[in-house]
């Protein structure tokens, strides 16, 4: 997608992520951004660091969650801000707690949020591109979209829903020449995760990482943006050596939330084992099978 002269729209923007990919668009040229979020003081001045560089803003406080006041909301941008190109949907929460001590609010919170408030947003947005044949939709999952961990789950279930969410829309919507991406970040920096307890060995990422990394992938239409190489070496794991994953994840938990400290190598060797196991049951059918012919 080229950048220079769009309209983009981004959710979350107050803060973390959405605030540096909206200011990350606007250095690159975006003619308007327009800015979502529950936080009108927050926005405003992120409106005002974009039209420092150059580049119209318009906020928009509104609370993804309330389906009518999002309705009428986007059927006046569309009026007075003409198209819409680019949708960013950044907007989300996270709660980590272990599963057995999780709390409903939170996780109809995260569920409101990160799922229905996108949905709702999104079927407004890719209607109004599809009557114009042209657009792009980005999807904020995250690295726990893919791979999910110890204290996470119900936020990875909403992420792993993100990346289905957006894979069937990429098959929909390509026929009305829109684009639909995932972007997916590992750890960030963000006032959303400060207060977490952080997973051994993890680096967080930065918002402006993050932000370049999602401007390169949306020039070159990536199907999913992975960002960091942290990402990378993950995905290639759980690809390569899934049963390598799962103990390193365990051992990675933070210590507050682990009842036991699990032992690596005799995790290993038991997964060595039933891999060992399943080879020689598949040979030995295998044999069966052409003794048989």
């Amino acid at each position: 997608m080229k950048i220079q002269g769009k309209v983009a729209l981004i959710t979350g923007a107050s803060r973390g992520i959405g605030r540096a990919i909206a200011l990350e668009l606007a250095q690159q040229g975006i003619k308007r951004a327009i800015l979502l979020s529950r936080d009108r003081q927050k926005l405003a001045e992120v409106a005002q660091e974009i039209e420092a560089l150059g580049t119209s803003a318009t906020i928009v406080p509104i609370d993804l969650t309330q389906a009518v006041e999002v309705n009428i909301a986007v059927a006046q941008l569309w009026r007075d801000c003409g198209p819409i190109h680019l949708l960013v949907n950044c907007a989300g929460v996270a709660y980590q707690s272990p599963f057995l001590q999780s709390k409903l609010p939170q996780v109809q919170e995260e569920i409101s949020l990160n799922l229905l408030g996108m949905y709702n947003l999104t079927s407004l947005i890719a209607r109004r591109m599809a009557n114009h044949r042209q657009g792009t939709i980005v999807n904020v999952s995250s690295l726990m979209g893919k791979i999910a961990a110890p204290t996470m789950a119900t936020y990875s279930a909403t992420k792993f829903a993100i990346l289905g969410f957006t894979q069937a829309l990429r098959q929909e919507l390509a026929p009305y020449n829109i684009k639909v991406q995932a972007l997916l970040p590992s750890l960030t920096d963000t006032d959303m995760v400060r207060g977490f307890q952080l997973f051994r060995w993890v680096i967080p990422m930065t918002p402006q990482q993050v932000a370049q990394t999602f401007v390169a992938g949306l020039q070159r239409d990536a199907p999913e943006i992975l960002v960091g190489w942290q990402s990378h070496l993950a995905v290639w794991c759980q690809r390569l050596a899934p049963w390598l994953l799962e103990p390193i994840l365990q051992i990675a938990t933070p210590s507050a939330f682990r009842s036991k400290q699990p032992n690596l190598l005799s995790t290993l060797t038991q997964k060595l084992s039933l891999i060992t196991r399943d080879l020689l049951l598949s040979r030995n059918m295998v044999s069966f099978v052409s003794a048989r012919k």
